[in-house]
């Protein structure tokens, strides 16, 4: 789900930074923007931040702002060298070709900071990073309250439909068997009442939807049992999803009644519309 926090923290080198932001996806994508000076912590800032987060496409952004009495900066000279003798190489091809003193220095590696203790560094990166971790995942657990209210709303709509059709059910398939059995005798006069009687029944099974019915409910049930885990549930979501539009589409495929018909409609409008919602959901 989109979500947004940042924090700040003040160190021996300066204040860092960070930013963590995310949109719906189906999985974990997680994009890092790392200054020079904390690049070599990458793959422990992926392994932090994929132990609390496990769904979204999430961009975490880190900086160091040097401050008063911060390390002090060392120029790389042997760098600086290099680039002098590449820029001489191509100044025959390009003769117009300048680079200004600021540009030079902002080149990655030209300027280090010195003076700074990795494992310092990276306890003060960690805990900068766990703050912002809290408040990123309150939010969603907020957002996240409102969306399973929403979506539950949502089932109790395909509970009352469900339970609305299965009242209907009685009175359609005793319509329907009249109108089969006066068919069947206009097209079998004279046949064997046991074997009409044999057609009727298989006739009526094939729109049968007590199973339907009950599957739906089956569904309503996990869904809401789902929603007291305290635990990623997406996933779960999202199969059960296909389940609830199975058995729409099942119970719109079997309707011989203007009424089922449009209940299965309802049916699937519901189902879409927690779709949507659920890609919300970790």
């Amino acid at each position: 789900m989109t979500a947004y926090a940042s924090g700040e923290r003040s160190t021996p080198w300066g204040t860092l930074g960070c930013e963590l932001r995310a949109v719906n996806h189906r999985f974990l994508e997680l994009g890092l923007r790392l200054p020079d000076e904390l690049r070599a912590f990458e793959p422990l800032l992926r392994e932090r931040v994929s132990a609390r987060v496990s769904r979204g496409k999430l961009d975490l952004a880190l900086r160091l702002r040097p401050g008063e009495g911060s390390a002090a900066l060392q120029l790389d000279e042997g760098l600086v060298a290099r680039l002098g003798e590449l820029a001489g190489r191509l100044r025959g091809h390009f003769p117009e070709l300048r680079v200004g003193l600021v540009e030079l220095l902002q080149f990655p590696g030209v300027l280090q900071s010195q003076g700074a203790d990795p494992a310092a560094m990276q306890a003060e990166v960690l805990a900068l990073l766990d703050t912002v971790l809290d408040e990123f995942i309150a939010g969603r657990e907020r957002e996240g309250a409102r969306l399973v209210t929403a979506i539950l709303e949502r089932v109790d709509g395909i509970e009352r439909i469900a339970a609305e059709v299965r009242t209907l059910v009685p009175d359609i398939r005793e319509a329907q068997r009249t109108r089969l059995r006066a068919r069947l005798a206009e097209l079998a006069q004279g046949a064997d009442p046991a074997r009409v009687e044999q057609e009727l029944v298989l006739a009526l099974q094939k729109l049968d939807v007590d199973e339907e019915l009950d599957r739906l409910a089956s569904h309503v049930d996990e869904i809401r049992r789902v929603f007291t885990q305290r635990e990623p549930v997406g996933r779960r979501l999202d199969f059960l999803l296909q389940e609830f539009n199975r058995e729409a589409n099942t119970l719109g495929s079997k309707s011989v009644d203007a009424r089922t018909s449009r209940a299965a409609v309802e049916l699937k409008v519901l189902i879409d519309q927690i779709r949507e919602q659920v890609q919300n959901i970790e």
